[in-house]
């Protein structure tokens, strides 16, 4: 594969096949560096499937793919030091405390902990979380946990983040709030590469592929996908591709 100093991702025919079904087919796209690339697709399309690959969780059947530079089949260690990630289902330890989360990953990112101290309080101030800090994440607002999780995700500065449908629940305020933090990460230099079930939400994305049976359908930025389709909206040229889709849950 060649290199490009500019590219975050590189995805050249990546394919995932589970006995006789074809859950990711032939994936090519490439993602630069600090842009929120939006990955999108009903429930089935294959989503998941394909992050675990790119997050070095799961081996490709067949293809190539580098991410932060580094190779999907021999090199995912280095891939799962250089990437966050933040899914909807797990990401904190609602038993452990706000306080004891951040000591917990930064250990687990390595950082050194003078340094793990400063940015834990550094964040804790950020995010207003002072009277929190002790308190157990489980006892939070949703909308409080995903700030926290998306700010854990990063802890390390990552060159990329992975975000799987991290606002799933959340109120539109929260969700518009949690965009900001994406805004800022991305004006850091950190690739986000986001899955999200909100068409609004694509809509703030540089540049967005939307999934169906497993191959890539449509990618390009929101303007150009809604002049291509005809369509008002993310949710209009959505629901045309997914009309075609074969695939049922």
């Amino acid at each position: 594969m060649t290199e490009n100093n500019n590219i975050a991702i590189k995805s050249e025919n990546l394919t995932k096949v589970f006995g006789d079904f074809t859950a990711v087919d032939h994936l090519n796209f490439e993602v630069k560096k600090g842009e929120i690339f939006g990955f999108l697709g009903a429930n089935g399309a294959g989503k998941t499937t394909a992050m675990r690959m790119f997050s070095g969780l799961s081996i490709p059947s067949s293809g190539n793919a580098t991410v932060a530079g580094y190779d999907v089949y021999t090199e995912t260690e280095k891939i799962k030091k250089n990437i966050g990630y933040m899914s909807q289902k797990f990401s904190l330890y609602g038993n452990l405390t706000v306080k004891e989360n951040l000591n917990f990953f930064g250990g687990i990112y390595e950082i050194p902990r003078k340094e793990l101290r400063m940015k834990r309080n550094q964040l804790i101030t950020e995010l207003g979380l002072e009277n929190e800090k002790n308190k157990l994440v489980s006892q939070l607002p949703l909308g409080w946990k995903q700030k926290l999780a998306f700010s854990v995700a990063i802890f390390h500065e990552p060159q990329i983040v992975f975000l799987d449908e991290p606002t799933g629940g959340v109120d539109p305020v929260t969700r518009r709030q949690f965009w900001n933090m994406i805004y800022e990460a991305s004006d850091r230099g950190i690739t986000i590469f986001v899955t999200t079930h909100y068409m609004d939400e694509a809509e703030y994305c540089d540049r967005v592929s939307i999934m169906v049976d497993g191959k890539i359908a449509a990618l390009d930025t929101p303007a150009n996908l809604k002049k291509q389709f005809k369509a008002k909206n993310m949710d209009d040229v959505f629901y045309e591709l997914a009309r075609g889709a074969k695939r049922v849950e």
